[in-house]
C-alpha cells in the first residue's frame, strides 16, 4: 500500500490539537437530508464488486427518494478489501468535498476502515459537514470523524441493509426530520411471552451524556492509538456478531484495563446476535459475562437494545445528547442529529 503524502502527515500533526479542540465544543451537526438530494456511495472496508448488490445499494437510495454517486473506486478490489487504503481515502474525500453531494453511506461494513484513519484529511471533514451512514467496521471512522472533527455521524443502515419498516422508520428520524430522535427501544413484540429482543436491566440508575461507540471489536482493537474511543462523561454503546463468548470477555476486558469502561456515564449493550458458547454445558452465556463485567462498574448498563447488526435496527445519532434510564429500559436522545 502507498505511504502517507508527507504533506498530508505534517498538515495533520499541525491541525490535530486544534481539531480535538473543536471536537470537545458544541457538535457539528450536519444538513438533513432531503428527497431529492444526492448522496455518495462509498466502500471503506471490504469490497462489493457483485453488481447485483451494487444495483440493490442504489435502490436503498431511491426508496428513500434520494439520488446516488458511486465512488470512483467502488467495485475495486485489493485482496479482500475494497481498494487500498488510499484509494478508500480518496473515495470518502471525494464525496465530502463534492457540493453536490448532501450525505455519505457506505455500502457495507466488513474490514478495512482502521487503515484509513490516518491518511484521513479532518478538515476537509469538519468544513463540508454532511450526514454520514453506516455501521459494523464503520466504527472506526466514526469515532476519528467525530472526535477529531466533532461532526454528528449516524450509526445506522448500511445500504446493503435489508431493512424492516421498524429501521426505515428510525432512519427518517434520525437523518431527514431535523429533530431529536426521542425515546429509543425494542419493537413491540408480537409475542410477549418469548420475546424476539429482550431488553434486561443489567444495572439500575439514570445517566446524561453524548453518544459514542459502535462496534465492540473496533472500539477494542483502536485502542493504543490515537484514535481510541473517548467516552469519559458519555453513554457508551456496543454490540457486535459472531463472536465465541470468551473473545466478548477479553473485548471487554480489555476495554476495562484501558479505563473506557469505567469512566462512562452510562453503557448500553446491543443484542450480540450470534455469540453463543462454543459449549453449553462448559462455558459462560453471553448475559452472564455482561452480569460480571459490567454490573459492577457503578454505573446504570443496560442490554438488548435493538442496533447494529440486527434486522430491526435503531439509528443513532453518535455526538449528540442522550439519557439512559436503565431502570425504564429506554435510550432517550434529546438533542437532534442534523439542522
Amino acid at each position: 500500500m502507498s505511504s502517507i503524502p508527507r504533506r498530508l502527515f505534517l498538515q495533520q500533526a499541525a491541525v490535530g490539537a486544534p481539531l480535538l479542540a473543536a471536537a470537545a465544543s458544541a457538535p457539528i451537526l450536519p444538513p438533513r437530508l432531503q428527497p431529492g438530494d444526492t448522496v455518495g456511495l462509498i466502500t471503506p472496508s471490504s469490497y462489493v464488486s457483485d453488481p447485483d448488490e451494487l444495483a440493490f445499494a442504489k435502490r436503498f437510495c431511491e426508496f428513500f427518494g434520494l439520488k446516488w454517486k458511486l465512488g470512483k473506486n467502488v467495485g475495486q478490489r485489493f485482496g479482500y478489501l475494497a481498494g487500498t487504503a488510499q484509494q478508500r481515502v480518496d473515495d470518502l474525500h471525494a464525496m465530502f468535498s463534492d457540493p453536490g453531494v448532501r450525505g455519505v453511506i457506505c455500502i457495507r461494513g466488513g474490514y478495512g476502515s482502521a487503515q484509513m484513519l490516518d491518511r484521513i484529511d479532518y478538515n476537509l471533514i469538519r468544513n463540508n459537514p454532511k450526514v454520514f451512514l453506516g455501521y459494523s467496521d464503520i466504527t472506526a471512522l466514526h469515532t476519528a470523524i467525530g472526535q477529531r472533527t466533532g461532526l454528528v455521524t449516524f450509526h445506522g443502515p448500511v445500504s446493503l441493509s435489508h431493512l424492516t419498516e421498524w429501521s426505515q422508520k428510525h432512519l427518517r428520524a434520525a437523518v431527514f426530520s431535523g429533530e431529536p430522535v426521542g425515546v429509543l427501544t425494542n419493537p413491540p413484540e408480537s409475542n410477549p411471552l418469548r420475546a424476539g429482543h429482550t431488553l434486561r436491566t443489567v444495572r439500575g440508575g439514570k445517566a446524561t451524556g453524548a453518544l459514542a461507540g459502535g462496534n465492540l471489536t473496533l472500539l477494542s482493537t483502536t485502542l493504543g492509538s490515537p484514535y481510541a474511543i473517548e467516552t469519559a462523561g458519555k453513554i457508551l454503546v456496543m454490540e457486535d456478531i459472531g463472536e465465541d463468548i470468551y473473545r466478548i470477555d477479553r473485548m471487554f476486558t480489555q476495554l476495562r484495563l484501558a479505563g473506557k469502561l469505567q469512566s462512562a456515564a452510562g453503557i448500553v449493550v446491543g443484542e450480540c446476535k450470534d455469540c453463543p458458547p462454543p459449549n453449553k454445558d462448559s462455558a459462560y452465556s453471553l448475559g452472564e459475562v455482561i452480569d460480571y463485567l459490567l454490573g459492577d462498574l457503578g454505573i446504570p448498563v443496560l442490554y438488548g437494545l435493538s442496533f447494529g447488526h440486527t434486522i430491526d435496527q435503531v439509528t443513532l445519532p453518535l455526538g449528540v445528547q442522550a439519557t439512559l434510564d436503565a431502570d425504564r429500559q429506554t435510550l432517550t436522545v434529546t438533542q437532534p442529529g442534523t439542522r
